[in-house]
């Protein structure tokens, strides 16, 4: 932009002049945040995704909430018991007010759990924590939810549906994103949203909680993360998450800086799509001619195991900031096996195994993940591959904008032809009950039961799910639980997935900004404190 040169001007005006275009640098209550991805919508039913998720919980309130440590506690529903075995009784809170300014009653629960289940072309749909279920509005502030067997973990699904208006029952997603229906009960109002480059909050004066101490917040998407960490010495924000573990040091160094870090249940993993549906161009033969996928065999998808060095990664990709993994969760988290543990490198048994399998002349794989979703993971991705591609699987990488991915990872299923062969991704259990990563991503896909929404390669085997399934009937929630390390078990070690490692969650502050930080890596910008 061209410069014009201006006649002096008094101090008082310069001032003033001043003030008006540096607003946001001049209001202490503002908070800048600095997060690697955003929301692919504001649309709390739209797509099943942790990002939109932990958003969501500023706009929105579901009836049940969790603490950091996935602790359920009250949300818009002050008590919950089970009147019977397969009926749970929810009682609601009373003077809640949406930020249109509409009360809150029994009514706007069934209408949200009709919407969650039914939006339009999501590509992970919220029907998995509906389906099964029957809702019934006792009076204006009681609702009771049915199910088909006994169920001990209804309080956990609904903490995962949030609650809109019944006015916006009809509306779209598109009504979601420009703000005509984001009217929520949560602690912030939605301002702005200007996809790819900045999201505001502001505080709603009338939340039924402890009240917000920002006025606003406002959000930058920044994927790189050297970037965010530029970008907080500079001033330009006040909190990033997911520091650049080649930054921490310098960091933790600084006097006018606070680091956070949590163990986190985040898990890094490989799905490797496993049924006869031809994939191209994806996987190839080393001429290029498309072949089905070799990882039917199970041989094969041990191999690629074995083939990641994991402590390599964890020792010069992350900096010591993540854990190999074996499983979904990590030692001392609920679904935790003692019986599994990470496969050791073995280049010589991932050798012998894709032999064995028939692939000793090798293939060619081309593996997809996301570009700035989880600290590292092109990086990360770079390391698999040259590590499958020392064992004969010539491997390349393509990665895209986590929106981009997540909407075409979704498409892959047993049931329809897998956008992808190989595909990296991560997953937190956001409900905190045991059996909710075996129902997302083991067991066999069956849409209309709410089961495999994410079981994108293809993996089934009955026994898994009757035990999935009997876990989840039973309200002795011991027993349930045992019957899940099992399938665990033998999932795992099955390979329907290649766990990869968990990942240590950071954060970083400016002096003055406190965190409180938990079992999820997610971003929660309402414990965001001065």
């Amino acid at each position: 932009m061209k410069q014009k040169l201006l006649k002096p001007m008094g101090r008082v005006t310069a001032v003033l002049i001043w003030l008006v275009s540096s607003t946001s640098y001049l209001v202490a209550d503002d908070l800048k945040v600095a997060l690697a991805a955003e929301p692919t919508s504001m649309d709390p039913h739209y797509q099943n995704l942790t990002i939109n998720n932990s958003f969501a919980t500023q706009i929105y309130n579901a009836l049940v909430l969790q603490d950091v440590n996935q602790n359920l506690i009250p949300g818009l529903a002050t008590s919950w018991k089970p009147v019977d075995d397969r009926t749970w009784e929810f009682a609601l809170r009373k003077n809640v007010k949406f930020h249109n300014g509409a009360a809150f009653t029994a009514g706007d629960v069934i209408a949200s759990m009709e919407r969650a289940a039914n939006v339009p072309n999501s590509p992970s749909s919220f029907a998995t924590f509906t389906k099964g279920k029957q809702f019934e509005m006792v009076d204006d502030f009681t609702i009771r939810v049915s199910t088909e067997k006994p169920y001990p973990f209804t309080p956990n699904d609904m903490s995962r549906i949030s609650i809109i208006d019944s006015a916006f029952l009809k509306a779209t997603t598109e009504d979601f994103n420009t703000g005509v229906a984001s009217h929520g009960t949560g602690p912030f109002t939605l301002s702005k949203w200007l996809p790819g480059d900045v999201i505001e909050i502001a505080r709603n004066e009338n939340y039924w909680g402890n009240p917000m101490e920002w006025d606003r917040i406002i959000v930058k998407p920044i994927k790189d993360g050297t970037t965010r960490t530029a970008a907080l010495i500079s001033g330009d924000v006040d909190f990033i998450e997911r520091v650049a573990p080649s930054d921490l040091p310098t960091l933790e160094k600084r006097e006018n800086i606070e680091v956070f870090k949590s163990v986190s249940n985040r898990l890094l993993y490989l799905t490797l799509h496993m049924t006869d549906n031809p994939i191209k161009p994806f996987v190839t033969d080393k001429n290029g001619t498309p072949i089905k996928s070799p990882f039917k065999d199970i041989r094969m998808r041990k191999a690629v195991s074995h083939a990641i060095n994991r402590q390599a990664i964890s020792d010069r990709v992350m900096d010591g900031l993540s854990s190999p993994a074996g499983q979904f969760s990590p030692k001392g988290y609920i679904g935790y096996s003692s019986k599994l543990t990470a496969d050791p490198y073995d280049m010589a048994l991932a050798k012998k195994l894709i032999a064995e399998a028939g692939y000793s002349d090798g293939f060619k794989l081309t593996v997809h993940g996301p570009a700035g979703r989880y600290s590292n993971d092109t990086r990360i991705l770079e390391a698999i591959a040259q590590m499958l591609s020392s064992v004969g699987i010539e491997t390349s990488v393509e990665t895209m904008p986590a929106s981009v991915f997540f909407k075409r990872f979704a498409r892959g299923g047993p049931d329809k032809k897998p956008e992808f062969t190989a595909a990296m991704s991560g997953y937190a259990n956001g409900s905190g009950e045991p059996s909710h990563p075996l129902r997302i991503f083991i067991h066999t896909k069956q849409k209309e039961r709410g089961y495999g929404p994410g079981n994108r390669n293809g993996y089934s085997n009955a026994d898994v799910d009757k035990m999935i399934e009997d876990g989840r009937a039973s309200m002795d929630v011991e027993e349930g639980e045992k019957a899940f390390i099992k399938a665990t078990e033998i999932a795992m070690n099955e390979y329907a997935l290649i766990p990869i490692h968990h990942e240590v969650a950071t954060w970083a502050a400016r002096e003055g900004i406190s965190y409180e930080n938990g079992a999820l890596d997610s971003t929660f910008l309402h414990n965001i404190r001065k």
